[in-house]
């Protein structure tokens, strides 16, 4: 699609919309907030999914407006422990996806307070009386425990989490139920809680999900502890830190990708020993293992060039295929990655910028996934995100947008970096993310810039004259007379 001066006044204004939407510092107010009782909860339902090693949560919630006047503003209450964990919060209407401009705000109020709250803007107040149904979707990282917390590494593997039966609010809800999904059956604990007329005792168990509830009106603020422990024999994948970096080259059509990961395994420790003959022996019948043995990359159509390395050099357990429609990176680790243990690693690879980059006279648009990153049936978490786009020297007028959700981008910048035979320096965009999981590996990254001929030739130009220069001093410098006079 040809990129128009319409589509890039578009990208300047969702730039703006972004940058302003997205501050890295919190909204502070007095210690003595309370969140004002200006809404119910007419209905509530709380969906957690623990199907992956991660946890996702989606409140979808029918909001009332009790107050005498129009209100935008609706509060969410964690806990500190989960303002640490929290990420990826998203808001959207229920019924109608046409509807945009939701704002999320981390509300700081009392750092001595175990209760902290998101703040949600809606895109305009609510009338009094008015109803509106909103989906609220996010997910805690690390928030699961192996227990036990080590076993032999042909054991099956149990995670445990804690929860509140009770979906927490800061306002009364009137009906509400918690739904707990999870990736099989085999469920030996879970908390259980007095019922009601219809049913006796709470969850409710049907195959791989528990019910608790509908419970009747629960005030604001009201919690109900719960715990579940389950089956799961998959890899808990902790990345603590990726390092992606994408290098633009005009001239030679190229589009670099690398990523550096820092990967950690959160599940059970090893109650012994590794055993390389234990752990030969399964091969031959492939049971399934808490182990991480393998990783699959899918990667932009037309990628080529692909490695896979560690701190040691080269690993050659990797398979690359490649063709008009995919590219898929299968790679093994080299060894094992069992509970406790970390392993970090780097991939690379190339690209034709036919596929990522338009251009329209001086401008150009960039459109490139934030992450993309191993896709595993289990999930993948990650902690901290760097991500730099290296442009061509002189770039100016840097913009860009993302669909990731902007509560997770904690800082971004345009900076001068200088590399190999550079004269300006190139220009680098950086994002700083926190808290992101897999489900988000192909949220785009739109990134606008301006690039003169001029420009593009400069670097031509100096090399060039440079080169020139060295070669008439060399000529002028055989000219000379040396030698020694013999009169």
């Amino acid at each position: 699609m040809k990129f128009t001066a319409v589509a890039a006044a578009c990208l300047s204004l969702l730039s703006t919309a972004y940058t302003h939407s997205t501050s890295t510092s919190k909204v502070v107010l007095p210690s003595t907030f309370k969140p004002p009782q200006t809404f119910k909860n007419a209905n509530l339902v709380h969906i957690i999914s623990l199907e992956k090693n991660y946890v996702k949560e989606n409140i979808n919630v029918l909001i009332e407006n009790v107050s005498e006047g129009p209100q935008d503003e609706y509060f969410l209450p964690f806990t500190n422990e989960q303002m640490e964990k929290i990420g990826g919060f998203e808001v959207k209407d229920r019924k109608n996806s046409d509807v945009v401009g939701f704002g999320v705000d981390a509300v700081e109020f009392d750092p001595l307070s175990d209760v902290q709250f998101y703040r949600i803007k809606l895109p305009a107040p609510l009338a009094s009386g008015s109803q509106q149904t909103i989906g609220i979707s996010f997910y805690y990282l690390n928030a699961l425990k192996a227990l036990p917390a080590s076993i032999d590494q042909t054991d099956k593997q149990y995670l445990i989490h804690s929860f509140s039966a009770y979906c927490p609010s800061a306002y009364p809800t009137l009906k509400q139920k918690t739904e707990v999904k999870l990736p099989s059956s085999d469920v030996p604990d879970y908390t259980k809680v007095a019922g009601n007329e219809d049913t006796k005792e709470f969850p409710v168990k049907q195959g791989s999900k528990l019910t608790y509830g509908p419970f009747p009106e629960v005030p604001a603020g009201a919690s109900l502890p719960a715990k579940v422990r389950y089956e799961f024999n998959k890899p808990v994948t902790h990345v603590s830190q990726l390092e992606r970096d994408i290098e633009v080259s005009h001239w030679g059509g190229n589009v670099a990708f690398e990523e550096r990961y820092t990967l950690f395994h959160y599940g059970a420790n090893l109650s012994s020993q590794f055993s390389r003959v234990k752990w030969a022996q399964s091969q031959y019948f492939s049971p399934q293992t808490f182990a991480l043995k393998e990783m699959k990359f899918v990667l932009g159509a037309g990628s080529k060039d692909a490695y896979f390395t560690d701190v040691i050099g080269n690993v050659s357990t990797s398979r690359f295929r490649t063709n008009k429609r995919e590219a898929v990176l299968e790679l093994k680790p080299r060894y094992p990655v069992f509970g406790g243990w970390k392993y970090p690693f780097t991939i690379g690879w190339n690209a034709d910028s036919n596929n990522y980059l338009k251009k329209s006279g001086d401008k150009y648009l960039l459109n490139i996934p934030l992450i993309e990153g191993p896709k595993q049936e289990e999930g993948v978490e990650y902690e901290h995100v760097d991500v730099r786009v290296f442009l061509p020297e002189g770039a100016e007028n840097v913009k860009f947008y993302t669909s990731a959700p902007g509560s997770s981008i904690t800082e971004h910048s345009v900076d001068i970096v200088r590399t190999y035979l550079d004269t300006v320096g190139r220009t680098v965009l950086t994002i700083k993310a926190r808290n992101l999981v897999d489900e988000l590996r192909d949220r785009e990254l739109l990134v606008s810039y301006e690039y003169s001929t001029a420009a593009a030739l400069r670097k031509p130009f100096v090399i060039f004259s440079s080169t020139m220069a060295v070669f008439v001093g060399i000529w002028l410098l055989s000219k000379l007379d040396v030698s020694f006079s013999t009169k």
